[in-house]
């Protein structure tokens, strides 16, 4: 029935509009940040594996 095409339309946009919030939502969650300690401990590491031996 031609009548109930736009109720299909929506439904389906409701559908995929919660599946991509839910998607960035856990992709927002999901990421773990690095601390700013473990940071300073791969600096230090990097400065001494970069000084040159002469």
């Amino acid at each position: 029935m031609p009548q109930m095409a736009p109720i299909s339309w929506l439904s389906l946009f409701i559908l995929f509009s919660i599946t991509f919030i839910v998607f960035n939502v856990m992709n927002y969650f999901c990421y773990l940040p690095k601390s700013p300690e473990q940071e300073n401990e791969k600096k230090t590491f990097n400065l001494k594996s970069l000084t040159w031996k002469w």
